[in-house]
């Protein structure tokens, strides 16, 4: 392999680059766009959730009822109504999701030392938001009755009766639970698989349609020289895409950084690397520039975003997907990413995902040679 040549071909690359200022600055300016869209955009958090009420009793106790509802971030109760049609229409035209009904001897019902019911009427229609939902207002409720219960033996008993058992929670790593601290990393490798699939879909294919691919082979370019030359090019713009995307994480969405920047910046370019050499690869089988653009984005976004435990929990998916996932290098490189930005890991634990991350770059790069060298044949 011969340096001066590579380096020929890659000083090729980024005078086309610089010019044609256009595609220089969609390829900066579209990373930005994506984690500011998505970041802001794509949230799995679940909280105001519209909320009417229907308070037959109308004492002191369901007014407590209904407070407890109103001091909650994941409730916001929008008003009352007085039956059961309005509930039915808010539902269907999705102003509300969930409605309390409170009986008529709910607070009899307390006093008597008796267990009153409360209907809680959900919207089903997005089961899992319902779902999440329904275990809020079940705590609500819950912390409630241990309010009342433990005042009722006050009054009667005249001592305290504290619980058996109490539970103190402790979160690790994202102790606010927000869905911002667990998306943005993943949606770093989301990106630059991306960008760096696209970027290099076209480098080959755009030899071919415009007929200097025959003068390229004509040199004694090998066809390691002629991937590694093209790759490098792209590599500086992806680690600027990479260290953009990085800086709004941190900086705008307040992600917690507790990793390190240099373990950080080596896994990204392992990752950048194969999502690069992935690109020439289609190039190198397509010699039409839309056919490449068209199967890098269907390898690239939909894996990536869907596959790679990025949005969507990988112990959760059916056994036969979860083997399909290993393929896919975004998923070591999200589990990477949370390791660094959210528990602070490093090589000592993500040792197997690293060596992972390397034999894909590795993999990609010898089967991207050897079918440009069946191409120059």
């Amino acid at each position: 392999m011969n340096l001066r040549r590579m380096r020929a071909v890659a000083r090729k690359e980024f005078l086309h680059i610089l010019r044609d200022p256009l595609s220089l600055i969609m390829a900066l300016a579209l990373p930005l766009l994506m984690i500011l869209l998505f970041g802001y955009a794509l949230t799995l958090d679940v909280d105001r959730i519209p909320t009417l009420v229907y308070d037959l009793d109308n004492s002191p106790e369901s007014r407590e009822l209904i407070s407890r509802f109103e001091g909650s971030r994941y409730f916001q109760v929008d008003g009352v109504t007085d039956s059961y049609s309005i509930i039915e229409k808010k539902i269907d035209r999705d102003e509300c999701m969930l409605c309390i009904a409170i009986p008529r001897d709910y607070s009899r019902e307390l006093h008597s030392g008796r267990t009153p019911q409360v209907q809680l009427i959900f919207d089903g229609s997005d089961s899992n938001t319902a779902s999440i939902a329904l275990g809020y207002a079940q705590n609500i409720l819950q912390s409630l009755g241990e309010t009342i219960r433990t005042d009722v033996q006050d009054r009667r008993g005249g001592m305290r009766l504290d619980p058996p058992m109490s539970a103190r929670l402790r979160i690790w790593y994202n102790s606010d639970l927000k869905s911002k601290n667990y998306i943005v990393p993943g949606l770093i490798a989301l990106i630059l698989m991306i960008i760096g699939a696209l970027m290099t879909s076209l480098t080959l294919a755009r030899e071919w349609e415009m007929g200097t691919m025959e003068q390229l082979l004509s040199t004694p370019l090998r066809p390691a020289e002629i991937a590694l030359g093209k790759m490098s090019a792209y590599f500086a713009l992806g680690m600027a895409d990479m260290i953009l995307t990085i800086i709004i994480g941190v900086l705008i969405f307040r992600v917690p950084m507790r990793g390190s920047y240099l373990f950080l910046a080596v896994t990204g370019s392992l990752f950048l690397v194969g999502a690069l050499f992935w690109g020439i690869l289609i190039s190198a089988l397509s010699r039409s520039q839309l056919m490449a653009y068209q199967v890098a984005m269907l390898t690239s976004f939909l894996p990536a975003f869907l596959l790679s435990g990025f949005v969507f929990a990988i112990e959760n998916m059916p056994l036969p997907i979860q083997v399909v996932t290993h393929i896919f290098p975004t998923r070591y490189f999200v589990t990477i990413l949370k390791g660094i930005f959210l528990r602070g890991v490093g090589m000592e634990i993500l040792y197997m995902e690293v060596l992972l991350l390397a034999a894909y770059a590795v993999l990609v790069f010898l089967v991207t040679t050897k079918t440009v060298s069946r191409k120059v044949a």
